[in-house]
């Protein structure tokens, strides 16, 4: 599967601290139980990543490139 494809999985998304220091990103949905660790530096640079991916996502919804988010059901 591609990050642009559809799909009908559903999951549950989790993220926090852990007690080593680490910030976990935890996935549990039908058959997947994934706990992803990082170290504090790395979650800020996924944390950007989800922000310049919020802005274009918005941009392209804007530009009618994409659905709009808002309009969702």
């Amino acid at each position: 599967m591609g990050i642009d494809k559809q799909s009908e999985l559903a999951a549950n998304l989790q993220i926090g601290p852990t007690s080593l220091g680490m910030v976990r990103i935890y996935i549990e949905g039908e058959g997947v139980d994934l706990p992803l660790d990082f170290d504090p530096d790395e979650a800020d640079e996924i944390a950007e990543e989800l922000r310049a991916a919020a802005e274009r996502a918005r941009a392209m919804a804007k530009d009618g490139r994409g659905p709009d988010p808002k309009k969702r059901k």
